[in-house]
C-alpha cells in the first residue's frame, strides 16, 4: 500500500468545476444517504402504535433490532461487490430491495412479518449508506471529498433529527403504515436521481466472491447485537441466552479471521485494516458513533425522567444536539477541502465533547434548562469534526479499487460503535440503580413508560430520593459516553496521515 507510512496524502485533479461537480453528484447520492438514515429514526415514534395493532408488545424492539442487524450485514457485502460490478448498479438494487421492502412492512400483519420486512429493508439500507459513501470517492476528486463528506454527514444527521417529528405526525394523521409508505415515492425519486450518476467500468474478469466469509461475518454479527440488546435489558434471566450467543459470535469470529487471511478476495477489507491509519480512523468512527448514539438514546429519558420536562419539550431541548453536528460536519468538510489537513479537527474537537459531557455529568443538577441547550450545542458542534475526516482519510489511503470496501469498514465500525456504546451505557445507567437501590431500579421503568404518574402516593422525601439516585446514575452514564470521546480523541492525535496535498 503505497500510503500506508506517509503523513501526506497527494490528490487527484478534477476534471469538473466545483459547481458542476456538485450538482452532478450530490443530489443523486443524497436522497438514497437520507432515506436510510430517516429509516432509523422514523420508526421510533410510531412503535408503540405498532404494538397496539400487532400485539407482541414484548416483542416490538425486534423491529429496531432487525434493521440494524441487516444493515450492519450489508455494508460489507455491498462495499465488496460495488468493487467489482460497479456502484451505480448495486444502488439501483439496493433501492429496489429498499422501495419491496418498505411496502411490505406497511402491510405486515404481524410483528413476526415485520420482523421479517425490515430485516429486508435493512439489507437495502446498508446498500444505501455503503454505495453513497463510496460514490462520494468514485466520482468527487480527493481534495473535494472532505466538503462531501460534510454534506452527507449533515444529510445523515438532518434526516435523524427530522425523522422521529415525522414519525409522530405520519402515526398520528395516517396511521403507522405510513412511515413505511413513504419510502416508496421518495425511493422512486432516488432511482431517478441515479441514472445521473457517471456510468463506470466494472471490474473485469470472474467474480470471486466470499460467501464462506459472508456466512461466518452473519453468525458473528447477529449474535454480537442481539447479545447487546440483552445487556441493555439487564435481566439476569437473559443471562444463559446472552452467554450462549457471545460464545456463538466468538467462535464465529475467530473462523471469520481465518477464513479472511486466506481467501484471496476476502469480504472484510483485512489488508486495510492491518494499515495503522485506516484501523485509527475507523476505531475513531465507533467511539463517534458510541458517542453520538448513546447521547440521543439516553438524553431524552434523563430530561423526562430527572427533569420532569414534556415530550415536546424535550424534542425542542435536543434540538441543537442534533442539528449542530450538521453545522460541525460541514464546517470540518470545507476546512479539509481548503487546507488539506485531516486529523487535526477532531484531535481538537473530540477532547472539548469529552470536557464537555464531564460538565454534564458533574454540574447537570445544577443547570437549568435553558443552559442545557447551549452545552448540547458545544457537544454537537465538535462530535461534527470526525465523520468527514474519517471517511476521507479511509478512501484516501484505500485507492479506487477499493472504495466500496472502505466506506463499508466505516459504516460497519460506527454501527457496531453505536451498539456496543448503547449497550454499555445502558449497563452501567442500571448497574449503578441496582447497586444503590434496587427499588429504585424497578421503579426507574415504570417512571419512563408512564411518567410522573408513576411516583403517585409516594411521599415528597421519598421522591426526592429516588430522583437523587436517578440522577446518580446517569452521572455515571455521561462519564461513560465522555470515555467514548476520549478515546476517539486519543486515536485522533495518534493518527499517522494528517494531511492531504
Amino acid at each position: 500500500m503505497p500510503y500506508a507510512n506517509q503523513t501526506t496524502i497527494e490528490a487527484e485533479p478534477g476534471e469538473q468545476s466545483s459547481r458542476q461537480l456538485f450538482f452532478a453528484v450530490f443530489p443523486s447520492i443524497m436522497l438514497p444517504m437520507f432515506l436510510a438514515a430517516i429509516d432509523q429514526t422514523i420508526v421510533a415514534t410510531a412503535l408503540p402504535a405498532m404494538a397496539g395493532a400487532l400485539g407482541d408488545v414484548e416483542r416490538i424492539s425486534w423491529v429496531v433490532v432487525s434493521y440494524l442487524v441487516a444493515t450492519t450485514i450489508a455494508a460489507p457485502v455491498y462495499g465488496r461487490l460495488g468493487d467489482i460490478l460497479g456502484r451505480r448498479r448495486l444502488l439501483f438494487v439496493a433501492l429496489a430491495i429498499f422501495i419491496v421492502a418498505s411496502v411490505l412492512c406497511a402491510i405486515a400483519s404481524s410483528i413476526a412479518m415485520l420482523t421479517f420486512a425490515r430485516v429486508l429493508q435493512g439489507l437495502g439500507g446498508g446498500g444505501l449508506m455503503t454505495l453513497s459513501q463510496a460514490l462520494v470517492g468514485e466520482a468527487v476528486p480527493p481534495r473535494e471529498r472532505g466538503r462531501y463528506q460534510g454534506y452527507l454527514a449533515s444529510v445523515f444527521v438532518c434526516s435523524s433529527t427530522f425523522g422521529p417529528v415525522a414519525g409522530g405526525w405520519l402515526t398520528q394523521h395516517f396511521g403507522w403504515e405510513s412511515v413505511f409508505l413513504v419510502n416508496v415515492p421518495v425511493g422512486f425519486a432516488a432511482i431517478a436521481m441515479a441514472f445521473r450518476l457517471p456510468r463506470r467500468t466494472a471490474t473485469a474478469g470472474r467474480m470471486h466472491f466470499d460467501f464462506v466469509g459472508l456466512v461466518l461475518f452473519t453468525l458473528f454479527i447477529a449474535p454480537t447485537l442481539l447479545a447487546l440488546e440483552q445487556v441493555q435489558r439487564f435481566d439476569l434471566r437473559a443471562l444463559p441466552m446472552m452467554l450462549l450467543l457471545v460464545a456463538i459470535a466468538g467462535a464465529s469470529l475467530v473462523l471469520l479471521l481465518r477464513q479472511e487471511r486466506r481467501v484471496a478476495t476476502p469480504l472484510l477489507p483485512v489488508t486495510l485494516l492491518r494499515q495503522s491509519t485506516i484501523w485509527r480512523a475507523d476505531a475513531m468512527a465507533a467511539c463517534v458513533g458510541a458517542s453520538l448514539v448513546s447521547m440521543i438514546t439516553f438524553l431524552p429519558i434523563y430530561l423526562q425522567v430527572v427533569r420532569s420536562t414534556t415530550p415536546g419539550d424535550t424534542g425542542l431541548l435536543m434540538l441543537p444536539l442534533t442539528a449542530f453536528i450538521a453545522f460541525g460536519s460541514l464546517f470540518t468538510g470545507r476546512m479539509v477541502t481548503k487546507t488539506g489537513r485531516t486529523a487535526l479537527f477532531p484531535s481538537l474537537g473530540l477532547p472539548v465533547v469529552a470536557a464537555a459531557l464531564v460538565v454534564l455529568a458533574l454540574f447537570a443538577p445544577q443547570m437549568t434548562l435553558y443552559q442545557l441547550p447551549w452545552l448540547f450545542a458545544v457537544i454537537a458542534l465538535t462530535n461534527g469534526t470526525a465523520m468527514p475526516v474519517v471517511q476521507t482519510t479511509v478512501q484516501m489511503l484505500a485507492g479506487p479499487k477499493q472504495l466500496g470496501a472502505a466506506a463499508a469498514s466505516v459504516q460497519f465500525s460506527r454501527s457496531i460503535g453505536a451498539a456496543v456504546g448503547t449497550a454499555l451505557t445502558g449497563a452501567v445507567l442500571f448497574a449503578v440503580l441496582a447497586a444503590n437501590d434496587l427499588e429504585t431500579a424497578r421503579l426507574f421503568g415504570h417512571i419512563v413508560e408512564e411518567g410522573p404518574k408513576a411516583l403517585a402516593g409516594m411521599s415528597a422525601e421519598r421522591i426526592a430520593v429516588v430522583q437523587s439516585e436517578i440522577a446518580g446514575a446517569f452521572r455515571a452514564a455521561f462519564l461513560t459516553i465522555a470515555c467514548f470521546s476520549g478515546i476517539g480523541a486519543l486515536l485522533a492525535w495518534s493518527m499517522p496521515v494528517r494531511r492531504i496535498t
